[in-house]
């Protein structure tokens, strides 16, 4: 069984959309999509620095469009649900997951993308937060020390990585009192996502996705909520607006690929992030990043090889 999955905020790179736009048709797609959410994603996709696309407002965005332009490349008008056995986004991308799903039009998840990204870059401009990455140690050892110091765990990533959240003073703690057997990483973002901080953006996003037309998924999508399959496409809808103050319960969806018997999964661009987790969660499950159009050929031939089971 095979599971497609769409990577979250952090793991955009400067020029991640220039080889994708030598694609037929792709430069068009783009342009469509720059006018209508007023975003020049060919400019951040191609020449913006790392700093440029930093911007929670920019790296949304840029991030959706990239995973949904190497879907398309991918499927190459192909039924994703004879293809995949389920699919899941990390975060923000799980927008790019729904619209792959049939939930969304990948016009309105990048309306919705769009503003999701501003709302969340506002809200965290009102407290000074941030995040750190927590790698080692035990979860529930991890997560009751974060607890302690009034940081949330934002992030259950799995394979020992758990993400804390919280205002600048509570993550100075953080480093200056780690778990044990844990080390402490901070993260270059712009505030405390998926927590209380990002209250102010929920209600955008209820707001804006009352104009979207939405369907209920053609396959399994794998909430971050609680790793559950949502069947439904407005319950889809509503816990993306909730996820935004929740923690990303990546943990769960990887037991849940597991537990529908996956043998492969494929990362959309720009791939790496969530097939290194897998590499670790996973064992013996195939992973690919597509991080380039040449990586097609090799991600064809793993849902050839896989998609029966699907």
């Amino acid at each position: 069984m095979l599971v497609l999955v769409a990577p979250g905020q952090g793991s955009q790179k400067p020029g991640l959309l220039t080889p994708w736009l030598e694609l037929p048709g792709v430069t068009d797609r783009i342009a469509e999509w720059s006018a209508a959410i007023g975003m020049d994603l060919v400019h951040y996709g191609t020449e913006a620095d790392a700093d440029d696309i930093r911007d929670t407002a920019v790296a949304q965005p840029l991030l959706v469009a990239a995973s949904l332009i190497s879907a398309d490349a991918l499927l190459e008008g192909r039924d994703p649900a004879r293809q995949f056995g389920a699919v899941a986004g990390h975060s923000v991308g799980e927008l790019a997951a729904a619209s792959i799903a049939g939930v969304l039009s990948p016009m309105d998840a990048m309306t919705l993308v769009r503003a999701r990204g501003r709302a969340m870059a506002e809200a965290a401009a009102v407290t000074d937060t941030g995040m750190s990455a927590v790698m080692g140690g035990e979860q529930e050892a991890v997560t009751a020390h974060l607890k302690g110091l009034g940081l949330t765990a934002a992030n259950i990533n799995g394979a020992g990585q758990i993400v804390a959240a919280g205002t600048a003073e509570q993550l100075a703690a953080l480093t200056a009192d780690k778990p044990e057997k844990a080390r402490v990483v901070p993260l270059k973002v712009a505030g405390a996502f998926h927590t209380e901080h990002m209250a102010p953006a929920v209600d955008v996003l209820a707001a804006a996705v009352e104009d979207a037309e939405v369907h209920d998924p053609t396959l399994p999508y794998i909430s971050n909520l609680d790793g559950t399959a949502v069947a439904e496409g407005r319950q889809v809808v509503q816990r993306l607006v909730n996820q935004i103050s929740a923690s990303v319960r990546w943990d769960l969806c990887m037991e849940a690929f597991q537990q529908l018997g996956v043998t492969a999964l494929i990362e959309v661009c720009p791939g790496g992030t969530l097939t290194g987790l897998a590499k670790r969660a996973l064992p013996g499950v195939r992973t690919l990043a597509l991080k380039t159009p040449d990586d097609l050929d090799a991600a064809r031939e793993l849902i050839a090889e896989h998609a029966q089971t699907a």
